[in-house]
């Protein structure tokens, strides 16, 4: 699983950092530090950071074997 954000999108609403704790925090007021690999137990909560992300700046990669592994 890989997560990429276009930071150019990005606005900095913090709506994946309330989505995702774990994964993305906002260091400041505009940058964004997030886990581009993070482990396949937080697939939901990323999810949920790539739906809730008010410009769609937050892509999901999953590897063909991952995908089946969504509990």
């Amino acid at each position: 699983m890989r997560v990429v954000v276009d930071l150019n999108r990005c606005q900095a609403y913090a709506q994946c950092c309330f989505a995702a704790p774990e994964s993305f925090a906002l260091h400041g007021p505009e940058v964004l530090v997030y886990d581009a690999a993070p482990p396949p137990e937080r697939r939901r909560e990323i999810e949920r950071a790539v739906q809730a992300c008010p410009v769609r700046a937050i892509l999901l990669e999953v590897e063909p074997e991952e995908a089946g592994s969504h509990g």
